[in-house]
């Protein structure tokens, strides 16, 4: 199991902590996330899914990756 701290910029709501929620918890493998705005601390099974793939589910749901 891994755990990682993912930075976001463009969230100011609970809509869009709700909306990377959804789209976080949809990624095969995501065991939890907690997200708030302006990040999201997700554990997920590394044999199923990457980190990648959970920032790529971010970005695809309208918001851009910190740093």
């Amino acid at each position: 199991m891994s755990d990682a701290l993912i930075k976001i910029d463009g969230m100011s709501c609970q809509h869009c902590v709700m909306r990377v929620k959804k789209a976080v918890d949809a990624v095969e493998g995501v065991q939890s996330s907690e997200v708030e705005i302006g990040s999201a601390r997700v554990k997920f099974d590394e044999s199923k899914t990457t980190e990648d793939a959970i920032r790529s589910a971010i970005t695809g749901s309208g918001y851009k990756i910190a740093g």
